[in-house]
């Protein structure tokens, strides 16, 4: 059984490893298979058993082949409402897109979307509802939304008086940390903590860190202050619990099974995805609408003689920028061994440079609305940028925020750290 630092100062923390998880291991052997939270069903289905369930899933929610939702159904589970987050349950919106609420076709259950204008669960929502379930593939980076959406449900869980089971899963980012810690007057949609751009944690990690830091809500701070004598029953055995993965350290390099969202197909684009999603904050395609996102970027105006593309309309990337247009600029797609090679367990700032560098309009490289600051969560980063800093002085300038946030991280770790 994992035993948490200062358990004293957060009781949460004393429920959180009721459901012990075996020695971790390397997770890279055929016998040190990595299990997510979700299929360790023995450890939470007498939780949900007799219940009335509102889980939060999308299609990363499987176990095995079966979606979570199917699996708990054919075992009896009582499932009322669905919520669904950024791409929607099925994750077939576009990034960004307003998705409504309706009725899932396939289990006649009705689906509350959580990203627009309503994103964390009402009182109304919850009604008919007795425990929460959560269970969503983050990718590891701050400005993925999966985790601002796990905050909401939390808060929502604690401010409603509902017990949350968070189902862990493991984090394909998770061997590192890096990048700028976000300044909180930059606070967005793309980035709510003080956190840098890879954080090295799993999902489960990061909402216990929410909670020990009191960076939740306001009233869902004092309510689980309140629950400083919290004593389990029979009924009420817990009002957050996070059932942890086997076999994952931080040392592991987790296969995705499902692609996390539509412009995230495959392992090179997540792993790309911290360094080559600042192009998202410029006027270069960053590859949506072709068949690499976010392994290939360019623009129309860059020399001729570079790698080509032309993106157009595709699954989840209906409408993005130079749609029909020949663009060019840079492919770094490859293996998934090069890819990593090329990454170095850092957010690699080398691209963004070298293409505002090359770029001819240099005012007109960055977009006026200023989501590269959102995204870089500072308006620091680009002003090095212009100024022609060195990526060496850029990093260097991360560091001591990013030594704070190492130190609060270690604090919440439940998995062996890498090394």
């Amino acid at each position: 059984m994992y035993i948490m630092k200062k358990i004293l100062i957060f009781p949460l923390l004393i429920w959180l490893f009721s459901c012990s998880a075996q020695k971790p291991a390397s997770g890279t052997s055929n016998n040190d298979k990595i299990l997510a939270g979700a299929e360790r069903i023995d450890l939470y289905l007498p939780y949900l058993k007799g219940k009335r369930v509102g889980i939060f899933a999308n299609q990363t929610s499987v176990i095995g082949h079966t979606h979570l939702v199917d699996t708990l159904r054919k075992l009896g589970v009582n499932i009322q409402v669905i919520f669904g987050p950024e791409h929607g349950f099925r994750g077939t919106a576009d990034a960004g897109e307003k998705v409504g609420n309706y009725v899932d076709k396939q289990t006649g259950i009705p689906v509350v979307s959580l990203f627009g204008p309503k994103s964390k669960p009402d009182a109304e929502d919850l009604k008919d509802v007795d425990i929460m379930v959560f269970d969503l593939q983050d990718v590891g980076c701050r400005f993925y939304t999966y985790i601002i959406s796990m905050q909401k449900f939390l808060e929502s869980a604690l401010e409603n008086h509902k017990p949350l089971l968070l189902l862990d899963r493991p984090n394909p980012n998770g061997f590192y940390v890096d990048g700028p810690v976000l300044d909180l007057k930059f606070k967005s949609g793309v980035g709510a903590q003080p956190v840098p751009i890879v954080y090295g944690m799993t999902i489960g990690e990061y909402a216990t860190m929410l909670l020990g830091e009191k960076w939740l809500s306001e009233k869902a701070n004092e309510i689980n202050a309140s629950y400083a004598s919290f004593k389990p029953t029979k009924e009420n055995p817990f009002y957050f619990k996070v059932i942890p993965c086997q076999n994952y350290t931080h040392n592991s390099k987790y296969i995705l099974p499902v692609k996390p969202s539509p412009n995230l197909p495959d392992m090179q684009s997540v792993y790309l995805y911290p360094s080559t999603c600042f192009f998202e904050g410029t006027v270069l395609s960053e590859g949506r609408g072709t068949d690499k996102p976010f392994q290939v970027f360019g623009h129309p105006l860059y020399p001729k003689n570079m790698y080509s593309f032309v993106p157009k309309p595709n699954e989840g990337a209906k409408n993005s920028k130079h749609y029909y247009e020949t663009c060019y600029g840079w492919n770094l797609s490859g293996s998934t061994e090069h890819i990593l090679k090329e990454v170095d367990h850092h957010v690699q700032l080398k691209w963004v440079i070298e293409a505002y560098k090359l770029f001819p309009g240099k005012d007109s490289f960055f977009l006026k609305n200023n989501f590269f600051d959102r995204l870089a969560g500072n308006d620091i980063l680009r002003k090095q940028i212009i100024d022609g800093k060195s990526e060496a002085e850029i990093r260097k300038s991360w560091e001591p925020k990013l030594s704070e946030f190492k130190t609060i991280r270690k604090k919440y770790l439940m998995y062996k750290d890498f090394e």
